[in-house]
């Protein structure tokens, strides 16, 4: 893993440092390449900092869908790494828990008869999150940060970041109100993923 770039990131939560890393990793037949940028604000290195790792999301991030709760989740924590004036929000290149953007349209068209998520991604031959969470700890540990608050709701993304040597101190809710077109979409991350609401 390399880091390929680093800039001054004036944004409307702040000012952040922006690094660029790409990572190559062993795939099933070919080696897998995947890049994923940093925004990094004020001191992580004192204490355990307030780290998301989000995965890219076209439709929600961009175009603010209302069929899932990304782009909220990604003001979220800019917002709460802003107010604790240090954190890190790591943004991967993981489009549709990593099926790709074709692919998870694919996924929504057959979401609109009646399928969910899950059962989607599977009926096209995918599993439910095809992601990988490597590149993250990396990235993290490149600078410096071997300890983190992670602010997420997804399980897995803490049990990746432990194995990969990154100890996650605690788990930080990143919970957001749904929308009407979302709610089965938060059901599902719940009751077939085991993602954690407090709320739900």
């Amino acid at each position: 893993m390399n880091q390929v770039a680093s800039a001054d990131f004036p944004t409307r939560w702040g000012k952040f440092r922006i690094y660029g890393f790409r990572g190559e990793f062993s795939g099933d037949e070919t080696p897998r390449v995947e890049e994923a940028v940093a925004l990094v604000m004020g001191d992580v290195h004192s204490t355990p900092p307030l780290v998301r790792v989000h995965s890219q999301c076209l439709t929600g991030d961009v175009f603010h869908s209302l069929r899932c709760d990304c782009r909220e989740q990604l003001e979220m924590a800019l917002a709460m790494i802003s107010k604790e004036g240090a954190g890190i929000l790591i943004y991967e290149q993981q489009e549709g828990r990593g099926i790709g953007l074709m692919a998870k349209l694919q996924a929504y068209e057959l979401q609109d008869t009646g399928l969910d998520t899950v059962e989607a991604n599977e009926r096209l031959g995918f599993k439910a999150d095809h992601r990988d969470f490597t590149l993250p700890a990396e990235m993290l540990k490149a600078r410096g940060v071997t300890s983190v608050r992670l602010l997420s709701n997804n399980p897995e993304k803490v049990e990746a970041l432990e194995r990969a040597g990154v100890k996650v101190v605690e788990r930080v809710p990143c919970e957001v109100k749904p929308t009407l077109h979302a709610e089965k979409y938060l059901k599902t991350k719940k009751k077939k993923m085991g993602h954690l609401f407090t709320t739900r």
